[in-house]
């Protein structure tokens, strides 16, 4: 792609140049309609494009003003999806999207989309999954310490995983 697009680029003049980057425009819209983004994620497709500079805030501000980029929608989508199928906690997930630089009040909307109950069902189901294939496990201070390190991998509340790892092992 970023070939082609040098090519282009060489073969455009200056004064036509403007009229190219709008060309650009549908495959942003495209790949934004693909699934939710986040800024920075479209920020970084844009400069893998090659546009620079003020190009890309304007991209950006097209998509936003248009409804097609949002980022507590992004968010919530994010910490639902994570939790749902990849069993995430909030803390993996609150990491996760703070390394995509989502601001804080969209992670904080995103973290409310996982309720309590749901949260503490699928915590215990993971739990007692894991902890039936360490019953093997010879010592069980050793088998406690997996599952511990098992469920704050996952993003688990270290609070919340000793309670649980005293009551299942």
């Amino acid at each position: 792609m970023k070939f082609y697009l040098i090519l282009i680029m060489e073969m455009i003049s200056a004064t036509l140049f403007p009229l190219f980057l709008k060309m650009i425009e549908p495959f942003i819209l495209h790949y934004c309609n693909y699934q939710e983004r986040c800024h920075q994620e479209v920020r970084n497709k844009l400069y893998d494009a090659g546009i620079t500079g003020p190009e890309v805030e304007r991209q950006i501000a097209l998509l936003i003003e248009n409804g097609i980029l949002n980022e507590e929608r992004f968010a919530k989508a994010f910490a639902g999806g994570k939790f749902r199928i990849k069993k995430w906690g909030r803390v993996k997930i609150k990491q996760q999207l703070k390394l995509r630089k989502v601001a804080d009040y969209c992670i904080r909307k995103g973290l409310a989309e996982i309720g309590d109950e749901d949260y503490a069902a699928t915590l215990r189901l993971i739990a007692e999954r894991k902890a039936e294939a360490l019953k093997r496990e010879k010592n069980k201070l050793v088998g406690e310490g997996k599952l511990y390190r098992f469920l704050v991998q996952k993003g688990y509340e270290h609070d919340l995983v000793a309670d649980l790892v005293k009551d299942l092992l």
